[in-house]
């Protein structure tokens, strides 16, 4: 068995403490194994239950430790963290931190491990800016604490696009009167009808790329707001578009594009994302403006341009993530008159913003991840359904 390093905090003696969250700390630098050390176990909720130099050391220290949560550098020689992820869910299911480079390279591979099961990231400084992640020692403590909260979803094989089979109906709706062709809209009727707009956070990249390969068009235009640095933003939407073969187009949003359908935009990281003028013709506008309860880009800024552009033709998705950004902006879309759902607890990677916007009557009805694809294929007759009266 490999022998954790000298700078572990828990002296031998020491009681662990089952009331604390217990994380396992995986880098190949001594530097920032110290360093993350220092910043975690300075918080009394957290206690370091040991590190590990490498993706091999990792798995071993995991099975002997049987930490609640993992924070797992991802470039390492000999075993990377994205090879020893795999390995590390299966030997111990605790949920998995990465600790990623702010370069594209990091991106695509810190996007990979979160699709495989990673629930969260964060962002690695170099050398000269370590003191800018003792400044957000408290953002790192969060996503730790969070992801002792999360639940380790099992990643299915990826499927080439296709039509998405009928799924289950979300509690509280109508008896289903079966299923019934849907009209392919002309550009223009398109133009006016429904806009989604969707707000994620942690466990995002995982469900959002579980759900866009499989849809087709005709779709409403789809605007999303993942939380996520500006580094990240254009390499998940191009990850996004490829997955999709062609069929619906993802792409990081610009300046005064067009919102038109069978087209997902992805709200570029650090900027807001605002929706102006009217259908047919809906631009975007990407503003450096503060960020919004501690978020740029905001879910709740982008639902409510949503709100005032399309009124009740509006529809927001809260889905899986921490806090409660896009509550406010549930709101000011029901209060235009459009319509909101929110993903439920089992199929969410951490259920808080969804949760808050549940308990506040902010949503309509809940659904499964698996049932979204259905939803938005046909959100104008999920809606008609749904609010249509119920009978005996």
């Amino acid at each position: 068995m490999a022998t954790p390093d000298r700078e572990k905090p828990q002296e031998s003696g020491d009681e662990p403490s089952r009331d604390r969250v217990r994380v396992l700390i995986v880098d190949d630098s001594a530097l920032m194994r110290r360093l993350l050390a220092d910043l975690l176990g300075s918080a009394p909720e957290i206690e370091v239950a040991g590190v590990a130099r490498d993706g091999r050391e990792a798995v071993v220290q995991a099975l002997h430790l049987k930490p609640d949560v993992i924070t797992l550098d991802v470039e390492m020689p000999e075993v990377s963290g994205l090879d020893a992820l795999p390995a590390l869910l299966a030997v111990n299911a605790a949920p998995v931190v990465m600790v990623s480079a702010l370069t594209q390279e990091g991106a695509d591979v810190t996007l990979q491990a979160l699709e495989l099961g990673a629930v969260d990231f964060l962002p690695k400084p170099e050398r000269n800016q370590l003191a800018e992640m003792r400044a957000n020692r408290d953002i790192l403590v969060a996503k730790v604490l969070a992801a002792a909260q999360s639940r380790v979803r099992r990643v299915r094989p990826r499927r080439a696009a296709a039509a998405p089979a009928p799924a289950p109906r979300p509690a509280r709706r109508p008896p289903s009167r079966g299923p019934g062709p849907v009209a392919v809209p002309a550009p223009e009727s398109a133009a006016r009808g429904p806009c989604i707009v969707i707000g994620i956070s942690t466990g995002g990249p995982q469900a959002l790329s579980q759900i866009f390969p499989v849809l087709l068009p005709p779709l409403p235009p789809i605007l999303v707001v993942q939380h996520m640095p500006g580094q990240f933003t254009g390499v998940f939407a191009e990850r996004l578009n490829r997955y999709s073969h062609g069929a619906v187009t993802v792409k990081e949003a610009e300046e005064g594009e067009l919102v038109l359908p069978d087209r997902v935009l992805i709200a570029p990281g650090g900027r807001h994302l605002r929706l102006t003028g009217h259908p047919p013709r809906v631009r975007v506008a990407l503003s450096d403006e503060p960020p919004v309860r501690g978020h740029r880009p905001s879910v709740d800024v982008l639902f409510h341009s949503a709100a005032t552009a399309y009124q009740s033709a509006a529809v927001g998705l809260i889905m899986t993530g921490m806090g409660r950004d896009g509550v406010d902006g549930c709101q000011a879309i029901l209060a235009a008159g459009g319509f909101t759902l929110g993903q439920d607890e089992a199929t969410s990677v951490v259920y808080g913003m969804n949760k808050a916007a549940f308990l506040e009557g902010a949503v309509k009805a809940q659904f499964a991840l698996d049932e979204l694809p259905r939803i938005l294929q046909d959100i104008a007759g999920f809606r008609a359904e749904f609010e249509s009266p119920t009978t005996d």
